[in-house]
């Protein structure tokens, strides 16, 4: 297996156009209303394995609609579920995603199963065939954030595996109490800017980066949105992408994820880091040019073929 991914499984029900909400008690329309797959563990495998990768997914769902539509659409992905525990006594995490004209998002998000994902769902068997471990969703994992998240990456890497995390946004205001024991066992680290400005207290991309790498993870990606992303190692190796502005975005919903799951490809073909940001900003344009968190993402040969034929801009 290439990539095992662990983390947040969530339903996402998504409206579109929603520029503004209706007054209390009132009805108003919408152009569309559909469920999709979502969540950060599940978009990555999900993207990683429509580009080409074998993967697997490690997380929680409850035995509900919402959950036997999460693994269904997974093993038509063909992604390994095997690591998928469906829990009778909760629900399975679920978003409303608002989506306005602009495509910009706005999400209502119950906790649901991710809420009891503990970390002793996680086979040491599944990590054992992979080459790749990636956290998705941290911050959404109350009982596996912090100490038990870093006490596994720090076991994975001992199994000799390449390790990567990447986090939401943090609504209780916890962030680097949360991810600082995680950060010396960590290969890749992908945040947001901004929630890469929370966790640093820095404003610069540079600065955000040296901060995390201070900290003890070996290469820091922070992801700029339409100013693509910038990546620097702890050798000193840094690389400021530039993005694809030309594409307009029809939902940016998964964005994030879709660069992580490109940056991963790069990482598993073996590519220096200036190409694996290049093609993660691909992977991202291709999110956002369709509904959905993966609807978007194309095989591999595809998105290369969009690389050549699109310079990057800015």
């Amino acid at each position: 297996m290439d990539v095992l991914n662990i983390g947040i499984m969530v339903a996402d029900v998504i409206v579109k156009t929603v520029d503004s909400l209706p007054e209390r008690g009132k009805l108003q329309l919408a152009d569309s209303l559909q469920l999709y797959t979502g969540g950060c563990a599940v978009s990555s495998a999900i993207n990683m394995a429509r580009i080409g990768l074998s993967t697997g997914i490690i997380g929680k769902v409850g035995e509900d609609g919402f959950g036997r539509f999460m693994i269904d659409a997974l093993r038509r992905e063909h992604v390994d579920t095997r690591g998928v525990v469906a829990d009778p006594d909760t629900s399975t995490s679920a978003s409303i995603v608002l989506v306005s004209a602009d495509g910009e998002r706005t999400f209502l998000h119950c906790l649901g199963a991710d809420a009891q994902f503990t970390g002793e769902e996680i086979s040491d068997a599944l990590v054992a065939e992979s080459r790749i471990v990636f956290i998705g969703g941290a911050m959404l994992l109350p009982r596996f954030d912090g100490e038990p998240c870093a006490r596994f990456l720090a076991r994975a890497r001992q199994m000799g595996k390449i390790t990567a995390l990447d986090t939401t946004w943090d609504s209780t205001g916890r962030w680097m109490e949360v991810l600082a024991p995680c950060m010396p066992y960590l290969d890749y680290f992908m945040p947001s800017y901004e929630e890469a400005v929370q966790l640093s207290g820095q404003t610069e991309p540079e600065a955000i980066l040296d901060e995390f790498l201070r900290r003890g993870v070996k290469t820091a990606v922070v992801k700029l949105g339409k100013k693509g992303c910038m990546i620097k190692d702890a050798g000193g190796e840094i690389h400021r992408i530039p993005t694809f502005t030309s594409i307009k975005p029809v939902d940016t919903t998964g964005a994030g994820n879709a660069f992580t799951s490109g940056f991963l490809t790069g990482v598993v073909k073996g590519w220096n880091l200036y190409d694996c940001g290049v093609f993660a900003n691909a992977a991202g344009t291709h999110c956002v040019m369709a509904v959905g968190a993966s609807t978007g993402i194309r095989p591999l040969d595809d998105i290369m073929a969009f690389i050549r034929s699109h310079p990057l801009e800015g």
